[in-house]
């Protein structure tokens, strides 16, 4: 008899229906404001952001990369033109349910003031987007990318919570029936969710309408478990990070897809970025002196 995989034998198996569902309420677990202020807090800093970035920056509003109303990027440009840049692309998080482009720019101006391009992907959230379609309109999103940019110095493919999940699912992408394969250098994956099945039984999965089946298939852990995928460009960094005060589940789930990164081949690393959770994480992104800002120039400026 086969031994379980790592996901059957999880221990996640083992809480009940009410710590699962404290487990991935990631506001439960920080500890600088109320529970209840912490959303509200984080779409305002990110608005904030984003109207400093529209105002400051050169940039692209509402770039249609597919035909779907929903389907739109901003790009915003370094001061300086240049022939070829790096691309950061980043996913926004909110459950696969909430966030939007308008409020994520968070990084914009600390990365484009070091040459960077930075794009903001929106993509159909749940209930109008299935996460299959979510799924398939990120990896589109980048194929665009690289179909306008084919000089580009290296795509770098960020993503938050439920957009880290996309960005691991973008990982995992076959590019053949795109015609195209995109010039990824890198991957930042900031405390994401890599197995969706612990999700069915909680409140975020209302909007989603989740079937075990559909978590099964958009799991990128259960992928790598059963079908190891090989990396497009075999020296490509995957940084799987995660805040010292998002939950244990959070913890578990990050560190669990780095070890099944590591193990099928994929250069990976696991940090803990240490008096941040699963909000401040990105927020902080504003900042240049920021940790996360530092190793986000350090893995783009390494490759080049």
């Amino acid at each position: 008899m086969a031994p379980p995989s790592p996901s059957s034998a999880a221990p996640w198996r083992n809480l009940s229906s009410e710590e699962l569902e404290k487990q991935y309420s990631p506001s439960r677990w920080v500890i600088r404001m109320k529970p209840e202020e912490v959303v509200g807090n984080f779409v305002q800093i990110g608005s904030q952001a984003t109207q400093k970035a529209r105002a400051t920056r050169r940039s692209q509003l509402h770039v249609p990369y597919g035909d779907g109303a929903g389907e739109k990027m901003d790009i915003y440009f370094p001061d300086e033109d240049a022939q070829a840049f790096p691309l950061f692309l980043f996913l926004h998080g909110g459950y696969w349910q909430s966030g939007s482009k308008d409020d994520s720019a968070f990084m914009v101006n600390p990365l484009t003031a070091q040459g960077i391009v930075v794009v903001i992907v929106a993509y159909d959230i749940a209930p109008k987007g299935t996460l299959d379609q979510m799924v398939d309109q990120v990896t589109r999103s980048v194929v665009f990318l690289q179909r306008r940019y084919p000089s580009n110095e290296g795509i770098y493919l960020c993503g938050h919570s439920a957009g880290a999940h996309l960005a691991a699912s973008v990982l995992l992408a076959s590019w053949t029936k795109h015609g195209v394969t995109p010039n990824l250098q890198g991957f930042l994956l900031v405390s994401g969710i890599y197995d969706l099945e612990p999700l069915l039984s909680t409140s975020q999965n209302d909007p989603l309408r989740m079937t075990l089946e559909d978590a099964q298939r958009n799991s990128p852990q259960r992928h790598l478990e059963a079908a190891p995928a090989r990396p497009v460009v075999p020296a490509c960094p995957v940084l799987v990070l995660v805040g010292q005060h998002d939950s244990p589940e959070f913890h578990r789930q990050s560190r669990a897809f780095f070890e099944t990164l590591r193990r099928v081949g994929w250069k990976a690393s696991f940090q803990q970025l240490p008096g941040v959770d699963h909000f401040d994480i990105i927020e902080n992104l504003t900042r240049e002196d920021d940790a996360l800002t530092q190793i986000i120039l350090k893995t783009v400026f390494q490759k080049l």
